[in-house]
């Protein structure tokens, strides 16, 4: 058995993936190169040799190792906790941005467009119809293994995107570096995303992710934690109401007040949640918890909002997952002057967004 984490490479149809596996193979996560696109996670409950306790001394009869050999293989059961893409085909098609990381900005634009810096920009130029764009372009974007480094309680991989480049995307004349910093470790993963910006003009700018978690299916029977103060009201098309219109205090809003842990239920939720409380560490977690096991997701953030959507639209298994997203902003921050100044990052800087989940079992 290897006594670090190991990194092997893969395919997933014709797309090059990753996999870290853990030395003692309780951890597995596989990233494809797409988007540098978490496609699974999966850990082991527990370990052989290891016992859940038990409140009062078993009885022996005869002996016999069968029990025990059974509660064994259950503890050592992998559990999957993301709900990504399955195959090639529904990576390219992007169908629910399973995974997605979000940049140059999460969430919708409205109508394809935004004034930047004196200028109008369009994102879907010629476009009529429809012209819903949303969630940015690095899900999508090439990205490289640019540098790795293994010890026997992590692994932390670094990847890189060059794609983001003026002419290439219609409506974002500006130029970013992406890298993007998976650390996967015993029952925690966490991600960083910065951007740099190696143009000649200030570029605006903002990032999320857009997992799928799951610890039963479906949801409704998992109790939701979400230690925020505001809604985000919309429109019909989910754009933020203008200005303070936007901001309902959850006091108001009592069927997505997450604040008392509660019970999913039947809720359709596709909604952004604002003022969140961080802890004494200085990150936000919403908690993610299945009664009947025990089980628990901690989705933390340093920063940002976190936008909630229960699945009820998917192309396939709706409802099996549910979708807590970290982001720096709110939809259609691009066209929020009180957000230009937050958004604007200037020629030369930097911006890192950090956020990530933990498994308690």
């Amino acid at each position: 058995m290897a006594d670090t984490y190991e990194i092997t490479e893969g395919l997933l149809g014709e797309e090059p993936t990753v996999t870290v596996s853990a030395p003692d193979g309780r951890t597995r996560a596989v990233l494809a190169l797409h988007g540098a696109t978490l496609l699974s996670w999966r850990v082991t409950r527990g370990t052989t040799g290891q016992r859940r306790e038990r409140t009062e001394p078993a009885e022996r009869t005869e002996p016999t190792e069968a029990p025990e050999l059974a509660e064994l293989a259950e503890l050592a059961e992998p559990t999957e906790l993301t709900d990504g893409y399955r195959d090639e085909t529904e990576l390219l098609s992007q169908d629910g941005v399973r995974a997605g990381l979000l940049a140059p900005f999460p969430n919708r634009v409205a109508d394809g467009r935004y004034h930047h810096d004196g200028r109008d920009h369009d994102l879907l130029p010629g476009r009529v119809g429809d012209r819903t764009i949303y969630h940015g372009f690095a899900r999508e974007a090439p990205f490289r293994l640019v540098g790795a480094t293994m010890t026997a309680d992590s692994a932390r991989l670094r990847l890189r995107s060059t794609s983001i480049r003026p002419g290439r995307y219609p409506g974002y004349p500006f130029a970013l570096d992406l890298d993007v910093e998976y650390t996967i470790g015993h029952r925690e993963l966490a991600i960083e995303i910065r951007a740099t910006n190696v143009g000649e003009t200030t570029a605006p700018y903002a990032s999320g992710w857009h997992p799928y978690f799951t610890l039963s299916r479906p949801i409704d029977d998992l109790v939701l934690q979400i230690p925020a103060h505001t809604l985000i009201r919309t429109d019909a098309s989910l754009i933020p109401l203008p200005g303070k219109e936007a901001l309902l205090p959850l006091d108001r809003c009592p069927d997505l007040d997450f604040r008392t842990p509660r019970k999913l239920g039947d809720a359709v939720i596709d909604a952004c949640f604002a003022d969140l409380a961080p802890g004494p560490d200085g990150r936000t977690e919403t908690v993610l918890s299945d009664p009947a096991t025990g089980d628990e997701l901690r989705i933390w953030q340093h920063g940002g909002y976190l936008h909630v959507f229960t699945g009820d639209t998917l192309a396939r298994d709706r409802r099996t997952s549910i979708a807590l997203e970290p982001v720096e902003t709110t939809t259609d921050a691009f066209n929020r002057p009180e957000l230009a100044t937050a958004l604007s990052l200037e020629p030369g800087r930097q911006r890192e967004f950090r956020f990530g989940v933990t498994y308690r079992p």
